[in-house]
């Protein structure tokens, strides 16, 4: 009997009378909505964050195996699941730690606020028996909904007569990666719908360096990233976000820049033993295949006011369309975000 990797036995579905009996379509519903949450849980993200960081499937397997040996998420064995699960491993989460992403899934709210509020305060000192001096808060104040995405598919019950189960299965793997990457392109289109107000453009180099030199072009790129870094820091230092030049930035670039970006990185002052970066800042680097152009990259401060919410995960409801012969499964999730302050990044370009 086929061994599943969605439904573990598919024989205790056909002994209880098939799709056909209410309880086995039940069982059947349930196994695939908690396998269309699994990437929600620590092995996945762990493998996730890995191949965003490095885009190395190896890494992500590495990673996948690490959070195994501490996590009681599942009760196979670790080869066992990797084998069950090799074709998801890979999810793009990068995301996820750009936005602040709030859980609203216990929440009865249809949405989130984020206040783009100016005090103008101010700390100073308050002489004895004198009062601190109070100021008005004025701004807007920018509304988030949580909004419904959703997507069918349709098993033509000839697929469950004829026991084709991983015919079946191979479809649901391809709702569920279907899902979370339109889920992961709405959060990118966000960044990518910044103004080219944000745009930084390739910064030069001090000194007579021809373009044909090796280091010409990393050169030229550290510079870039060392300004985007620099622009944040002075755009953010009062608006309250408690940014320092030690801030953690987050460089977000398609994969194709992947060398590029390492060469960069690596640039050192001096080629000797112990000499010092030329990277002047806390930059941390995730990588993407969804952004919209291969030849820029973004500088980020992440989270504060780059807002998202969970509202409902990825959950699946089937009925049988008696008119097409085939179960109908229709997944729908919730979710919404937003990017609240603009100068918390810089487009930067590389020509």
């Amino acid at each position: 009997m086929y061994k599943g990797s969605i439904v573990s036995d598919w024989g205790l579905v056909e002994r209880m009378g098939g799709i056909d009996n209410p309880q086995a379509r039940g069982l059947v519903r349930g196994a695939l909505n908690s396998f269309l949450t699994q990437p929600n849980s620590a092995p996945f993200q762990a493998a996730a964050q890995a191949f965003t960081s490095t885009g190395s499937p190896e890494a992500a397997r590495t990673a996948m195996v690490q959070a195994f040996a501490t996590s009681g998420d599942f009760p196979a064995s670790v080869i066992e699941v990797l084998d069950k699960y090799h074709q998801a491993l890979y999810f793009d989460t990068a995301y996820e730690q750009i936005f602040n992403m709030m859980d609203m899934r216990a929440s009865n709210r249809n949405g989130f606020d984020i206040l783009d509020v100016i005090s103008g305060l101010t700390f100073a000192l308050v002489p004895e028996g004198m009062k601190a001096k109070i100021y008005k808060m004025s701004g807007v104040k920018v509304s988030v909904t949580l909004d419904m995405y959703g997507a069918g598919l349709g098993w033509s019950r000839r697929l469950f007569d004829d026991k084709e189960y991983w015919t079946i299965e191979d479809n649901a793997f391809e709702f569920r990666n279907k899902a979370y990457e339109s889920k992961a392109q709405d959060f990118y289109d966000l960044l990518d719908a910044t103004a080219a107000t944000y745009n930084l453009a390739w910064q030069a180099i001090a000194g007579a360096i021809p373009n044909t030199n090796e280091n010409y072009v990393p050169i030229r790129d550290i510079n870039t990233i060392n300004k985007a870094c620099e622009n944040i820091l002075i755009a953010l230092q009062d608006l309250g976000m408690g940014v320092t030049p030690q801030s953690e930035f987050i460089l977000l670039a398609p994969i194709q820049l992947k060398g590029r970006i390492a060469r960069a990185l690596g640039m050192v002052q001096q080629p000797f033993a112990s000499s010092t970066s030329q990277l002047n800042y806390n930059v941390r680097v995730l990588y993407s295949l969804m952004l919209s152009s291969s030849s820029v990259y973004y500088v980020i401060f992440p989270k504060n006011k780059l807002k998202g919410a969970n509202r409902m995960d990825l959950t699946v409801f089937s009925d049988f369309d008696i008119e097409a012969y085939s179960d109908i499964a229709v997944g729908w999730q919730r979710y919404g975000g937003a990017v609240g302050e603009l100068k918390q990044l810089v487009r930067c370009a590389t020509a």
